[in-house]
């Protein structure tokens, strides 16, 4: 029998005899008057002298985390809302029966107590419990190490257990919460309307990446999980809501890593009568909002590796730079390539394919297709000279028309369009561009993309006629942006996976049981 059974079976057990002495085994509510934030917060000042002369009555409840037993008395903490408080147990208050009930517990299980406040000899703050409720017992034996597991997936998996054992974890998840709502504040704040779109949609668009496919048995077609809200909420402009948002749960059929799940969060937002200039200038004070919602100052910290050692840099939240996407690729243009490129060598398809030859030829090679448009070939020269550098908040505007089909082109340059992307710790964090709005562009948009599917590309944005039938009624000029939640989330925690920002991220089916790997130990 393994370890855990038995310990199992040992507990079920006890819950019988706990049944015995008229305890309800899974009571359905504990009547409480303070919480153990609440009594720490209030009365953690107070002397035992104070204590004493005002008598603090108190029912509270909570999971026990350490119990001991001395004779006719005993010790145990309590945790509840990430806050632990010392309970003492005395069989003279407690009466017979409530000190058996006591002698049953285990690490895991949650209690009630009442009883009153007291400072114990050693000064701590504690509860002289005069009465005791059981409300649910932890047959499962709760680990004695758990963080730092070398089997990481095990913390992902029981989740649960990860939260009651690691308090850094649960402040992670605190903290990703004052995020969302930081950004909600400001986002509402400056007249927008938070909206919910389909989830579940015909054509999969507003993005270049590859669907999850589901079929609907009533009405016997194929749908697709959202890989984006975008056409959806620019729908909306058309139909007279000038600004609004959404924080969105997105799938895309894509691979896993530090960087990615195929289930992620955004938050979306369009805006009329402004363009990328302006949602970018907004898209900054959103994060810098949420990054002292956060940590209390726009300063965060970032650890990254180098040669096997970490790094810690400071990201300042407050100190932002602007570079459009030539300019990024000039100023991090590696030494050993040569002599900086001008701007004029990106002008033609030839010049680009010199600038990828000097570039493989002293640096590092990137792939280069002879058959795509040139400015996919640039895009993918800035990932390879500049991307690594981007570690303090930067933004990186005017994007290739063939890497944007959703953008509006610059009037003087239309191979260029007037798109942004935010970077961080190395990473892309936001999207944002002025919207497209001509109908008969956006189609012409739409069937480039499809000539690229027909080459091979999967994740290539498929022909939405009923978007551009929208479009076809007037969409306001309007500027637009998705910012990834848990990149930005990553970045504020100090966090170097997204698994550590989402509580329950997509893992492998298990190889064995659920339990194996986590090390126990009995309380009793």
């Amino acid at each position: 029998m393994a370890l855990d059974e038995h310990i199992y079976n040992l507990r079920r057990e006890k819950l019988k005899q706990i049944e015995a002495l008229g305890q309800a085994t899974y009571r359905s509510k504990y009547e409480f008057t303070h919480t153990l934030d609440q009594i720490l917060r209030d009365f953690s000042a107070k002397s035992a002298e104070e204590l004493e002369h005002s008598r603090v009555n108190v029912r509270v409840a909570g999971r026990i985390m350490a119990i001991r037993l001395m004779g006719k008395a005993g010790f145990a903490h309590l945790q509840q809302g990430g806050q632990k408080l010392q309970i003492y147990v005395k069989k003279d208050a407690v009466g017979d029966k409530g000190f058996e009930l006591y002698k049953l517990l285990d690490l895991g299980d949650h209690i009630g107590v009442s009883g009153y406040l007291f400072r114990t000899r050693t000064g701590e703050l504690t509860v002289h419990v005069e009465e005791i409720t059981f409300l649910s017992k932890d047959l499962l034996p709760l680990p004695e190490k758990w963080h730092g597991l070398t089997d990481v997936e095990l913390r992902y998996r029981q989740r649960y257990v990860d939260l009651v054992m690691n308090p850094e974890v649960r402040e992670v998840f605190l903290k990703r919460t004052r995020m969302i709502q930081s950004m909600r504040r400001t986002f509402d704040s400056h007249g927008f309307m938070e909206v919910e779109t389909p989830m579940m949609q015909p054509i999969a668009g507003g993005a270049v990446a590859r669907p999850f496919v589901t079929h609907h048995n009533t009405l016997d077609m194929d749908l697709y999980l959202r890989i984006a809200p975008e056409l959806y909420l620019k729908r909306l402009l058309v139909g007279g809501f000038d600004r609004v948002y959404e924080i969105n749960r997105n799938f895309r059929n894509e691979g896993l890593g530090w960087r990615w799940n195929p289930e992620f969060t955004m938050l979306e937002a369009y805006q009329a009568y402004t363009n990328y200039e302006g949602i970018m200038n907004l898209t900054q004070e959103s994060i810098t909002e949420a990054a002292i919602a956060v940590n209390g100052s726009p300063k965060s910290k970032w650890t990254r590796q180098e040669d096997g050692k970490d790094i810690i840099e400071e990201l300042d939240w407050s100190n932002w730079q602007r570079l459009t996407m030539r300019e990024a690729i000039i100023k991090f243009w590696p030494d050993q390539a040569g002599a900086k490129p001008e701007i004029s060598e990106f002008a033609s398809a030839e010049g680009v394919q010199k600038l990828v030859q000097r570039f493989n030829a002293g640096h590092a090679h990137m792939a280069y297709d002879a058959n795509a448009p040139t400015g996919k070939n640039i895009a993918a020269l800035f990932e390879a000279a500049a991307e690594e550098h981007l570690m303090q908040p930067t933004v990186i505007y005017e994007f290739p028309t063939a890497v944007s089909p959703l953008s509006k082109q610059k009037p003087d340059e239309p191979e260029w369009t007037e798109r942004f992307e935010i970077f961080a710790g190395q990473m892309e964090i936001s999207n944002g561009f002025s919207e497209l709005n001509d109908p008969e562009d956006q189609r012409r948009r739409f069937e480039a993309q499809l000539k690229e599917r027909e080459r091979g590309d999967e994740e290539a944005h498929q022909m939405d006629e009923d978007y551009i039938r929208a479009l076809s009624y007037g969409m306001p000029p309007a500027g637009g942006v998705g910012i990834g939640i848990d990149r930005v989330c990553m970045l504020l925690t100090d966090s170097h996976t997204i698994r550590d920002v989402i509580l329950f991220p997509l893992l492998r089916p298990e190889k064995s049981s659920s339990t194996e790997g986590a090390e126990s130990t009995e309380a009793n």
